[in-house]
This record gives structure tokens, sequence and C-alpha cells, in this order.
């Protein structure tokens, strides 16, 4: 694994309006942290606890990649406000972002179309990014992300 930091990242326009919608876009980590906790909930009362266990484990990786994202969008030089794309006040973050499924099945079935379209996300991020420091991040975010996505992949094959 990659180590993640936003060390060595500075003020940089073009690389802010590129890396903030994963942030708290729609598709974003805030969405992914409240989803996978909405689920780990959900499943620990229907005695799902070691999914649960996995879902909650998932939602801190996610956590810390919220984190080092809004520390990157703050030194790039904009509030880490939650928005799409901080620092206009626009397009504040809705929670009708998460996805609200109520069996096992429909979570993971979920939960692998949304790293899915992170991984993706991520990938068309480095080919326009152009700050290496930054670059850096987003591809041991990405990384991470992939391996979220097996340990999905290995559940969806349990339930």
């Amino acid at each position: 694994m990659r180590e993640m930091t936003a060390e060595g990242i500075g003020q940089d326009v073009r690389a802010l309006r590129i890396v903030s919608p994963a942030y708290a876009g729609r598709d974003g980590e805030l969405t992914a942290v409240l989803q996978y906790v909405y689920q780990a909930i959900l499943l620990s009362e229907n005695g799902m606890e070691e999914l649960s266990r996995a879902l909650f484990r998932i939602a801190g990786e996610e956590m810390r990649h919220m984190q080092l994202l809004g520390t990157a969008i703050t030194r790039l030089g904009a509030p880490p406000i939650f928005a799409a794309c901080p620092p206009y006040p626009v397009s504040y973050y809705s929670a009708s972002c998460v996805n609200y499924a109520r069996s096992a099945r429909e979570m993971i079935a979920a939960d692998l179309r949304a790293e899915r379209c992170a991984i993706a996300s991520y990938r068309r991020m480095l080919g326009m990014l152009e700050n290496p420091a930054v670059s850096a991040l987003i591809a041991a975010i990405a990384e991470e992300e992939g391996e979220h996505l097996a340990c999905l992949e290995a559940w969806a094959k349990r339930i």
C-alpha cells in the first residue's frame, strides 16, 4: 500500500477543481462514509456482525480519504466545505446521495458499483492532474479503493 499524505501540496486552482468532487460530491468520500456506516449499523442489528465489522473498517478508511482530501483542498486554496466544488457555496452535500438499500445483497451490489465508480473517477483525475503531490495522493487513494472492491467482491460471493 502506498503512503497517503497531503505533504507538499500547495495552492493550485486547477488541481482543486479536479479533486474537489471526490471529497463531498455526489459520488465522493462523504457519501461512501455515510453509506458504509448506515449499512454496518443495519447489518449489525440484523445479526450480520462479520459483514458489519468489514463495512465499518472500510468506512474508517473512507473517512481517512476524506480527511486527506479535505487537507489537500485546504492547501490547494479552498475551505473544505461539504459541497461538490469548494469554495463555492453551491451544490451543498445532501444525504440523499446515500443508497439506503435494506438487504445485504442490495447493499453490496450498491457498494460494488460505488467502488468501481470511485476507481474510475480517481483514474480520470490522474489523467488530468499535473501536480505531482496531488497525483501521488490520488493514486494512493485509488489503490486503497481497489482493496475495498476486492473485499466487497469476496463478500458478494458469500451472501
